[in-house]
């Protein structure tokens, strides 16, 4: 039977062979199994056979998560487990074990990250620093404005039609995930935007309009793409001269934030988000703890 590092210099082999690895890829694998080994040494001991691959116990891979954990990442740690996972299945294929200690292992949840959202303040810096003169400023005014007041998510926005907007009734028809239809508020200041960009299409699209109805468009006349949007959006954070990292999404969180802040029930933003679950609304909320303190010191009859 091989021991480790010899079935780990053979996998390393058919990486490259038969995967076409990256070299980056390769030495992070390598790196992994070693690792583990030097971990079934100290745990077992140099002289009990713990480094020959039939050797290796499900206790002892639980044993390696739980101590990585106590100084990685668990983004870290899920993908170590998933190097061990790829080895042992190699090590199946290869007739080197009958049994894989690794498969049924899960990886550890992962930490939900935070949204990056904005304050009040950076969204009005930002929604202040677009406005201008020609067509793709006038286009880009109404695109973040209606983001923002809207809270979309980027996929909405450019699958938005002209059809889809009441501007009589505020509102707007939004088609989610799964294809699934809500109405939401739009602010006046969005619809007034959304006026003079239609006002200026034509000087956006000289060629004419291709992806006719819908709203925002690309000088082809074709709807916008979201890497678009993004793009668009990084130049406007940079003019803002804002610090913080801003994606499509994150003008989404600040909008729910926002809303949360100033007193807006949960279950009705969940309804503006098109979230199916109130625990993914939840998640999309930042509540600084002056404000709780806030709420609780003016609503909470004894908190005085």
């Amino acid at each position: 039977m091989l021991d480790w590092e010899e079935a780990v210099q053979e996998f390393e082999r058919s990486l490259v062979a038969e995967r076409n690895a990256s070299p980056h890829t390769v030495r992070a694998y390598v790196a992994d199994l070693r690792q583990f080994a030097t971990f079934l040494r100290e745990r077992k001991g140099t002289n009990s056979g713990a480094t020959r691959v039939d050797a290796v116990e499900r206790d002892d891979v639980r044993a390696f998560l739980a101590h990585l954990l106590a100084g990685h990442r668990k983004t870290s740690v899920a993908r170590k487990l998933s190097s061990l996972k790829t080895f042992f299945r190699f090590a199946r294929q290869r007739r080197w074990l009958e049994h894989d200690p690794v498969s049924v292992v899960q990886a550890p949840r992962k930490e939900q990250q935070l949204p990056n959202h904005l304050t009040v303040d950076d969204v009005f810096r930002l929604l202040d620093a677009v406005p201008g003169d020609g067509p793709v400023r006038v286009r880009d005014a109404a695109m973040f404005e209606v983001l923002y007041s809207c809270g979309l998510r980027v996929s909405e926005l450019v699958g938005l039609n002209w059809e889809d907007i009441d501007g009589a009734l505020e509102l707007v028809r939004v088609r989610g995930k799964g294809n699934k239809e809500r109405i939401v508020p739009i602010g006046r200041k969005a619809l007034a935007a959304l006026e003079r960009h239609r006002a200026q299409i034509g000087q956006l699209c000289r060629r004419g309009v291709r992806d006719v109805g819908a709203v925002f468009l690309n000088r082809s006349g074709r709807r916008l793409t979201t890497r678009s949007v993004a793009r668009r959006l990084e130049y406007y954070v940079r003019a803002a001269g804002l610090a913080t990292k801003v994606s499509p999404h994150a003008v989404r969180h600040s909008f729910a934030t926002h809303l949360l802040n100033a007193g807006a029930d949960l279950r009705a933003i969940q309804e503006l988000l098109g979230h199916a679950s109130l625990s993914t609304t939840q998640r999309y909320t930042h509540l600084n703890l002056d404000h709780l303190m806030r709420v609780y010191d003016k609503s909470h009859p004894r908190a005085g």
